[in-house]
């Protein structure tokens, strides 16, 4: 039986990887082919020379920014809403409360960036403010299930020795429980930030404003010039971004 089971293993993967190229009726041979190839190297070659006009550069500049504050201020209201929504999800306004609250947090990150920026393009129109709400709305759910189980794994009893004290329950909260809070929801925050940096860059493919919408028209119009130009925006930014989000945790979080 064990030999059985070693064969068949293999031999179900192969028939699997075997099916999964008929189903999808790839054309390995014309790919792979000199045609083929050529026509990939001649595509690719447009990508060496980057356009660095002052013209492009400059839009390119005014796109990164545009993508920098669709993160930052999607991010800085999905903070707020994830912790607004973290407090009843972590059971502290009762059951029902929480069972609500739990229950809006899976439905906004079960739904991925793209689609919440295709809902808010039709909603909103096109432009920053679709890319904006569509990671706020994403994000805060990622943030408030973090937050809650934050909340859940805290120690309530500086909260409750200062209720013991006569303060009532928001400065309970604020003087005993956020200050040991506080590192672990910044690091939550300035991760989700790193990862909105790079979502933002992409939801320009449905016509949410920043880089992304510029690499898309490039690439629309096959200027591989352009658009390796936006590319290599793109990197700069995530790199500055994350050795930013680095130095940050290690000022305000392990400090």
């Amino acid at each position: 039986m064990s030999l059985l089971s070693r064969l068949l293993i293999p031999a179900g993967l192969v028939a699997a990887v075997v099916a999964a190229f008929a189903f999808l009726q790839l054309e390995s041979a014309a790919l792979l082919s000199r045609d083929g190839l050529a026509q990939m190297a001649a595509y690719a070659s447009g990508f060496m020379a980057p356009d660095l006009s002052p013209a492009h550069l400059q839009a390119i500049a005014r796109g990164t920014l545009e993508t920098l504050a669709m993160s930052a201020i999607g991010t800085l209201l999905a903070a707020l809403f994830g912790l607004l929504l973290a407090l009843p999800a972590a059971g502290r306004f009762g059951l029902l409360a929480q069972a609500a609250s739990r229950l809006l947090l899976n439905a906004l990150r079960a739904i991925p960036e793209l689609v919440w920026a295709a809902l808010m393009v039709l909603a909103a129109g096109l432009g920053p403010n679709a890319g904006t709400l569509a990671l706020a709305l994403h994000t805060a759910g990622v943030l408030g299930r973090l937050f809650a189980e934050t909340l859940e794994n805290t120690p309530p009893q500086p909260a409750d020795a200062l209720r013991l004290a006569g303060s009532g329950r928001i400065a309970a909260f604020c003087y005993g429980t956020l200050p040991s809070l506080w590192p672990q929801l910044v690091a939550y925050t300035l991760y989700r930030w790193e990862n909105n940096i790079r979502m933002a860059s992409v939801l320009g493919f449905v016509g949410a404003g920043g880089l992304g919408q510029m690499l898309y028209m490039s690439l629309s119009l096959f200027q591989e010039a352009q658009a390796s130009t936006v590319i290599l925006a793109m990197l700069a930014m995530v790199l500055a971004v994350d050795s930013l989000s680095a130095w940050a945790r290690q000022r305000w979080v392990r400090g």
